[in-house]
């Protein structure tokens, strides 16, 4: 019987920095994987919340116009 128990040849040094590189970047997919995947859930939870507010909240004007403030500094500074 053959005492070689190296079935993944792990000491073989080529093979080594093959397995260590690809490891890293299935670590890196997996993290980016679930980053996107954070995004993806907090943008259905935003629909979520955008469903249970009222329809009248939806087509209310914006309580802060800033972009009539705008109109009246230009016409201030014409005049």
């Amino acid at each position: 019987m053959s005492e070689h128990h190296d079935y993944l040849r792990t000491g073989d040094r080529k093979f080594r920095l093959t397995a260590d590189i690809t490891a890293l970047m299935l670590k890196g997919a997996g993290y980016a994987a679930l980053f996107c995947l954070a995004v993806l859930l907090a943008g259905w939870a935003l629909l979520a919340l955008s469903r249970l507010l009222p329809e009248d909240s939806k087509f209310a004007p914006d309580p802060i116009n800033r972009s009539f403030l705008l109109i009246e500094q230009v016409e201030r500074a014409q005049v």
